[in-house]
């Protein structure tokens, strides 16, 4: 049986109006805002988010700046929130948005959808945000909480499963107040009814319309399958220093961290001794090898477990002096270039996935 959601609308509203958090792009709801936002949100947290979005749109605040600014510049602002292509497709989108549209996000949802890494869920956020359009925002704390509410077993990850509810909610969708009451939901969804744990029902708004609360289901909603295990990955990362100065590499354009920089690593977990007898193999000189411990790095399918090691090398005089420039021809270091601190913080974007070890580079 179809549920009647129009029964949550006031007492969501209410509920939002004196619950809602005081975030930037909220006090200021300008499409650029809420589209930023939306993006940053995506497998982010929100109190992670505000720090990037105050120095993203103070760096970027319109536009035109986003479909000019260059991909390292993006890449570097984008630094730590992972799954970079976020900030590709931003730049591609813009780009479209000051050809197409004059400089101004069109005020339509299905030209929304047509620009890239916008989906239904962002076209829907920023159409009823930002322009009123009564357009629903079905993300995963929505889906939670309008199946746990109807009581329902579908199952949340099949995309027929999403459609339906997205049409359920566009035939009650509040005309004057579409942008909150989407909000309303995500907010419900992140606050109470929240996605790991047990949900706080006790103090939902809507908790006596809930199905799942009054049957004892709450922890049995939303239904997934279960994912398959992560592929693991065993890595050796390498903090290779020289005249004060750190290697980083550029990885291929195709796959994991496409086109990022990184540090440079070796398959597998190599042994301090083992490390040696590779960097001696490949010509290497080095004047010091520490180990950095292990770390691990999750990616959406796949693991790397890390062992890391700062490898000093001779500095360039000495080589000069010895006539030996082997360090700087062996196929490890070929395609690296040497950094300063000074140039990782301020130019180099290194994803998270080397935190561990960054860590370790000096002044």
């Amino acid at each position: 049986m179809k549920y009647d959601y129009s029964n949550l609308i006031d007492y969501l509203l209410d509920w939002f109006d004196l619950n809602a958090r005081i975030l930037p792009w909220r006090e200021n709801p300008i499409p650029y805002y809420v589209w930023i936002s939306e993006i940053m949100l995506q497998q982010t947290r929100v109190e992670a988010v505000k720090v990037y979005f105050d120095r993203f749109i103070t760096t970027l605040p319109d536009i035109n700046a986003l479909a000019n600014a260059k991909e390292e510049n993006l890449l570097k602002l984008w630094e730590g929130l992972g799954y970079y292509n976020r900030v590709r497709n931003l730049s591609k989108a813009a780009k479209i948005i000051m050809t197409e549209y004059d400089g101004k996000m069109p005020a339509d949802y299905d030209a929304l959808q047509k620009l890239p890494g916008i989906g239904s869920y962002t076209a829907g956020a920023i159409a009823s945000i930002a322009f009123s359009i009564p357009e629903p925002a079905v993300d995963g704390n929505v889906l939670r909480v309008l199946k746990r509410v109807a009581g329902s077993f579908d199952d949340i990850t099949k995309e027929k499963v999403k459609r339906e509810l997205e049409q359920d909610l566009r035939e009650i969708m509040p005309g004057d107040r579409p942008g909150d009451f989407n909000q309303s939901l995500m907010e419900l969804g992140a606050l109470i009814c929240i996605p790991n744990g047990k949900p706080l029902c006790d103090k939902c708004p809507i908790m006596h319309l809930c199905k799942a609360f009054h049957q004892e289901i709450q922890m049995q909603i939303p239904v997934k399958p279960e994912k398959k295990p992560r592929k693991i990955e065993n890595r050796t990362i390498l903090l290779i220093e020289k005249d004060k100065k750190y290697a980083i590499r550029k990885r291929q354009e195709k796959g994991l961290l496409a086109g990022l920089w990184e540090l440079p690593g070796l398959s597998g977990k190599l042994s301090a001794i083992e490390l040696t007898e590779y960097l001696q193999k490949q010509g290497i000189n080095f004047n010091k090898i520490v180990p950095m411990g292990e770390a691990k790095h999750i990616f959406s399918h796949i693991e790397w477990h890390m062992v890391g090691f700062y490898v000093r090398l001779p500095d360039a005089d000495l080589l000069a002096e010895t006539g030996n420039y082997n360090t700087l021809e062996s196929s490890l270091l070929t395609s690296c270039i040497f950094a300063s601190t000074d140039e990782m913080e301020k130019e180099y974007s290194l994803p998270s996935a080397f935190g561990a070890y960054r860590n370790y580079i000096k002044e």
